[in-house]
């Protein structure tokens, strides 16, 4: 680059002192070297400034095809997105409608199990209530014929107490002594009578109450194992196993 300016230091004193042409503004220069100075100027300029060059007389031309591949390349890129994403969507579709199906087969395994568990307490309950109900008859029946065999045995001993003492009274009747001892025996044989008759009467009472208590405890427990198998139901802890809870 140094000697382009030098040359066109050099052609600018040629003009400057060449010979002017009167009256006009023009000269005489020295053609050959003028000529020599321009092909020295010519060489000295990069080969890069014609390259320069080149792509300036072809730029609209490079700007259209890079107009048309930027074109292209954008609609390329639009087609490959909508295939993507239609592609992506027919998958999310698809996983989805998986999804929901697993979830609907969940869902009604977990309804018929629930079902099956429910049917299988309720059914266990009935048995328990059903156990328990027999147990309280058969309790109550047994109670039963045992108070009614104390109070006839209390109302047997009683009334042979009674006779007893009437006759030994009739015995007596002749004599006042004997009479007045006779009366005091025959009342205290039927205040013992009568003691005993209550007495026995308390004992079937007793019997009768303690048999109770042990069917209420009885019921107790199976409702404390049914609301136990109800809780675990709720909370989904397990199938309890009434069964076994119930002979413990």
């Amino acid at each position: 680059m140094y000697r382009v300016f030098e040359a066109l230091d050099e052609l600018v004193a040629i003009v400057e002192e060449a010979r002017g042409i009167p009256p006009t503004r023009n000269c005489i220069i020295p053609r050959g070297d003028v000529l020599e100075l321009l092909d020295d100027v010519r060489e000295a300029f990069p080969g890069e400034l014609d390259d320069a060059q080149d792509v300036l007389d072809h730029r609209d031309k490079i700007v259209n095809d890079a107009t048309d591949s930027a074109e292209n390349t954008v609609s390329s890129a639009n087609a490959q997105a909508d295939q993507t994403v239609s592609a992506a969507r027919e998958e999310a579709d698809r996983i989805l409608a998986d999804a929901k199906a697993h979830a609907d087969r969940m869902v009604a395994e977990a309804r018929a199990h629930a079902d099956h568990m429910v049917a299988t307490a309720t059914g266990e309950a009935d048995r328990v209530v059903a156990e328990g109900k027999a147990e309280f008859e058969a309790v109550t029946g047994r109670a039963r014929a045992e108070s009614e065999r104390m109070i006839a045995a209390g109302q047997s001993s009683y009334e042979r107490s009674v006779a007893e003492g009437q006759a030994e009274q009739d015995r007596l009747v002749q004599q006042t002594e004997v009479v007045r001892a006779a009366h005091a025996e025959s009342a205290r044989l039927i205040d013992s009578a009568q003691a005993e008759s209550d007495r026995l009467r308390g004992e079937c009472d007793q019997y009768v109450d303690g048999k109770l208590a042990d069917f209420e405890e009885i019921l107790h427990g199976t409702m404390r194992i049914v609301d136990r198998g109800r809780h675990q139901l709720r909370t989904g802890t397990g199938i309890p196993d009434y069964a076994g809870d119930f002979r413990r």
